[in-house]
């Protein structure tokens, strides 16, 4: 017997001040999935850095456009999706940066891509017509 799959969705404005929103909707679920506190942290930080990119990289700031976050379960998968009518991100043109030399020169920022590779299982990006999404999962 297949299991079923139970998917939650949130649209929020892109703007920083709707993170602690995100943070809130991403762990509540997390943990009812029953990841340990590691994890929730985990998954949090992966999909703060996420929709920060989009809120500063693909709607260069707009405010009036929003962020559909999906997420959801299905066995011991559990899946964040953050869907945006911004500019495309190109994975291809994204190098891993050097991270020893960013703490050293202690430089901001261009880690994100990279944080969220580590603290996700896998990691994909897919543009639809207009639509991009980002897609993390990790298994319990």
């Amino acid at each position: 017997m297949a299991k079923s799959t139970t998917t939650y969705n949130i649209s929020v404005q892109a703007s920083t001040k709707h993170l602690a929103e995100v943070r809130d909707f991403v762990a509540k679920h997390a943990k009812e999935f029953g990841f340990n506190k590691q994890d929730v942290a985990d998954i949090q930080l992966a999909v703060d850095e996420a929709y920060t990119n989009i809120i500063k990289h693909a709607y260069k700031h707009d405010d009036k456009k929003t962020v559909d976050i999906e997420l959801g379960y299905n066995g011991n998968i559990f899946w964040v999706s953050l869907l945006d009518t911004g500019d495309a991100f190109d994975p291809s043109k994204y190098s891993k940066p050097d991270v020893r030399r960013k703490i050293k020169e202690k430089k901001r920022g261009g880690v994100g891509v990279y944080l969220i590779r580590k603290l996700m299982d896998d990691v994909e990006y897919h543009t639809e017509g207009s639509v991009n999404e980002i897609r993390m999962t990790k298994t319990k």
